[in-house]
């Protein structure tokens, strides 16, 4: 059965970072998209961060641009998000999700096929 994982997720200082990992099983990465979201209480998922399948094409949410990056390590069937400068309203859960043959151009929340459940970031002194 096809999985995600996520890890990483913790207690950080306001301006310090975390690195959040997700990993497959049962599911070779390379031929889907990868999405990073995140769901504070009280609030709508949103999406943070996206990957494409094929090129390697980034995008970010305008809320995290650069602070937070996406990254990908195929032999470990492995996408990472970087969390650099972290601030207070970063705090949430995030959930990675991939759906098959996905571009930055067309993921979506609503276009995923695969989730993760989710790892709690808390951004607080």
């Amino acid at each position: 059965q096809a999985q995600l994982v996520e890890s990483g997720g913790g207690l950080v200082q306001p301006g310090g970072s975390l690195r959040l990992s997700c990993a497959a099983s049962s599911l070779t990465l390379t031929s889907y998209g990868i999405g990073w979201f995140r769901q504070a209480p009280g609030k709508e998922r949103e999406g943070v961060s996206y990957i494409s399948y094929n090129d390697g094409a980034t995008k970010y949410a305008d809320s995290v641009k650069g602070r937070f990056t996406i990254s990908r390590d195929n032999a470990k069937n492995t996408v990472y998000l970087q969390m650099d400068s972290l601030k207070p309203e970063d705090t949430a859960v995030y959930y990675c999700a991939a759906a098959l043959w996905a571009t930055i151009a067309t993921m979506t929340s609503q276009s995923m096929h695969y989730w993760g459940k989710g790892t709690l970031v808390t951004v607080s002194s």
